[in-house]
């Protein structure tokens, strides 16, 4: 399976920006969406139910499930998929559902989930309600492994987890997303028997997935890792790739991608 998981900064404006060709001709099985800023009612027929010829002449068609924000234009998650998925659920907790920060799809023994982590914001003025979703998601993606599920948690965590994930991390140790409360959080979460799968195959530097849209920090490449597709430890094994693609473009985050 190659799953693809995005922050795409509004759906309806990556929409302008040809998204919609270029999932048909992305490949994946399973499209996980963060930060829609959209509920479905507001979206396009192509947005709703995408099909279109793929690579090779193909006929592709996706089915799509959304967790929209009850604030308008604001946070969102969605996942796209080939196969209709067993069973598609939220997370369970009014506070953040109402922020469409979950979207989980059922995939035989396989738990697929588009998580949108919240921003801590400037003096962590919302940390202790980010905190509250960590805890919430770690709870919710135990309970699926105890009850024998494998997860794939895909998503942007806001979380830039250790200095080799952002160029600067001196100067932005108190500014949100690298405070040490989130990376304490994403400690305890890879060591509570979870991988983050970028990192099992690449150690190398200078690997970002976001980029201000000031001082030309894309073009420069400085940036952020802070999208993530985590596995429990026990479906490692059966990981083939996890990439950062980001050749992308359209949002001022790029895809990510996983193939088990």
């Amino acid at each position: 399976m190659n799953v693809i998981s995005w922050n795409v900064n509004g759906i309806r404006a990556v929409e302008k920006k040809e998204f919609v060709p270029w999932l048909i001709n992305c490949g994946a099985d399973v499209v996980c969406i963060q930060e829609t800023k959209a509920n479905p009612s507001q979206l396009s027929p192509e947005l709703i139910a995408p099909k279109g010829q793929g690579k090779g002449g193909s006929e592709v068609s996706y089915y799509s499930y959304f967790s929209s924000a009850k604030k308008a234009g604001y946070s969102g998650t969605a996942i796209y998929s080939k196969t209709k998925p067993d069973n598609v659920t939220v997370l369970g907790v009014s506070e953040f559902d109402d922020e469409g920060r979950v979207t989980a799809a059922w995939f035989g023994n396989t738990v697929v989930i588009s998580a949108y982590f919240p921003n801590s914001q400037a003096e962590g003025a919302r940390l202790p309600y980010k905190l509250g979703f960590c805890d919430e998601i770690l709870k919710f993606c135990d309970s699926l492994v105890a009850s024998g599920k494998n997860i794939v948690l895909c998503g942007d965590y806001n979380i830039a987890h250790k200095p080799v994930d952002l160029a600067n991390p001196k100067s932005n140790e108190g500014n949100p997303g690298y405070l040490p409360e989130e990376r304490a959080w994403m400690e305890k979460f890879v060591n509570s028997g979870y991988c983050d799968t970028f990192r099992h195959f690449c150690s190398e530097p200078n690997q970002y997935t976001w980029w201000s849209y000031r001082f030309h920090a894309r073009e420069k490449n400085i940036g952020w890792r802070i999208d993530y597709q985590c596995v429990n430890q026990s479906f490692l094994p059966q990981v083939k790739e996890s990439v950062i693609l980001n050749n992308v473009m359209g949002s001022d985050h790029c895809p990510i991608r996983i193939v088990f």
